[in-house]
């Protein structure tokens, strides 16, 4: 089969403004195919019979140059294939690139949200699913991410400033949709060879939260407190906020989530085991007394060794992960109610919450003089990588003779 290819301009494709686009012109059984040269002169500067440059045309080298170069790039690509003994036509000259799935943002993140809860990782969804919801508030996302650029985030960040988000929940919003951007990208979902993040920092958006403890003469007069005093008549609930808080601050701050899982076969000689659903870091720690005494309160003699200690979850009911997820998140909004109601009655200038348990165990160390490698200070870090890694170089005794200092 036989291919031909030369340099036209057809008089036909004369414009308004009397200009000409040189083309190259393959013709293979009598099939034409056109390739546009990307330039255009006046037409008076082509020489239609000859079907060539004319030698006063400005810039004729120039346009020569383009000319010439496009040229070569055929005959690489015909000789190519002739040396692979591949015939020369319209298909293997020109091969059809596949085309893209074109994927919106919405579908994107609808893929990693999905994928996040297949892991089990429910709260990372969680973010990523309310960051589509902004997202789509501020506009459709059945967009590409090739679309998003510079404006666009400020734009966003303006709209969110102006709904009255705090600079934390902006950044949180943000950290996820550059998350999701780049591996989208890395995925070749798109094509962009300047991402906008690479101007938009995100990492501005963040703010110092303020550190959230009280003191050790706090947690006595929480302890002591009389919580009959607030209602007229017993609210169970308040009880079982106060000890959910003594528990986490006097177990090395262990966060709602893994008091909510504490098994019965978690305990053994005097120390709970468990793993941290955050981090999956297997971690114990020993039972104090008061520690204790508040376990002896929730456990039951009939229990089985998987039941759960805690009435938060039921093993039999609380089944998949999503149904526990949403019943610790239900419990958890009721005890730092609860736990409102006891800092105002105890004049506190924080609200208690369980992370300010968990805060609390931390800083009362510290003002204790406990070694900072112990219990760091870095549980008001941003990185709670390096608070593990300092407790990790430390015997258990060490640890244990420091807690003696929580009461």
């Amino acid at each position: 089969m036989s291919l031909n290819y030369s340099v036209v301009c057809r008089k036909d494709k004369i414009t308004m403004k009397n200009q000409v686009t040189p083309f190259l012109r393959f013709c293979v059984n009598r099939k034409l195919k056109y390739v546009s040269l990307q330039f255009s002169i006046d037409v008076e500067y082509w020489d239609f019979k000859e079907q060539r440059l004319r030698d006063d045309c400005p810039n004729r080298s120039h346009y020569q140059l383009l000319i010439d170069t496009k040229l070569e790039e055929y005959r690489k690509k015909i000789l190519k294939l002739e040396a692979l003994e591949i015939e020369v036509t319209f298909d293997t000259l020109f091969p059809q690139q596949k085309k893209r799935n074109i994927c919106t943002i919405t579908q994107y993140f609808d893929i990693i949200i999905n994928k996040l809860k297949e892991l089990g990782k429910l709260k990372s969804a969680s973010k990523y699913y309310f960051t589509l919801s902004s997202l789509n508030k501020f506009k459709s996302m059945d967009i590409e991410f090739s679309e998003i650029d510079l404006k666009f985030l400020k734009d966003y960040e303006f709209y969110l400033r102006k709904e009255g988000q705090a600079s934390n929940s902006i950044a949180t919003k943000f950290s996820c949709f550059k998350a999701a951007y780049n591996k989208a990208l890395e995925e070749g979902i798109f094509t962009n060879e300047d991402s906008p993040f690479k101007k938009y920092k995100v990492g501005r958006l963040w703010t110092q939260t303020r550190k959230r403890a009280i003191h050790k003469e706090d947690v006595q007069k929480l302890k002591g407190f009389d919580l009959s005093t607030l209602t007229k008549y017993p609210t169970p609930y308040l009880e079982f906020a106060r000890d959910i808080f003594m528990f986490s601050y006097l177990t090395a701050g262990i966060n709602f989530k893994d008091i909510a899982t504490l098994r019965y076969c978690d305990l053994d000689n005097g120390r709970i085991y468990y793993s941290r659903h955050k981090t999956q870091k297997n971690m114990n720690t020993i039972l104090l007394p008061d520690a204790m005494t508040i376990l002896n309160k929730y456990m039951k003699k009939d229990a089985g060794a998987e039941d759960y200690i805690f009435p938060v979850l039921d093993r039999n009911i609380h089944i998949t992960e999503q149904q526990q997820a949403d019943r610790i998140q239900k419990v958890l909004k009721q005890v730092n109610r609860k736990l409102k109601i006891i800092s105002k009655a105890l004049n506190l200038k924080i609200n208690l919450t369980t992370y300010v348990a968990r805060h609390t165990f931390a800083t009362v160390l510290k003002r204790s003089g406990v070694d900072i490698g112990i219990i760091s200070e870095s549980l008001g870090h941003s990185d709670l990588k390096t608070t593990q890694i300092y407790l990790d170089s430390f015997e258990n005794t060490q640890i244990d003779a420091a807690m003696q200092n929580l009461l």
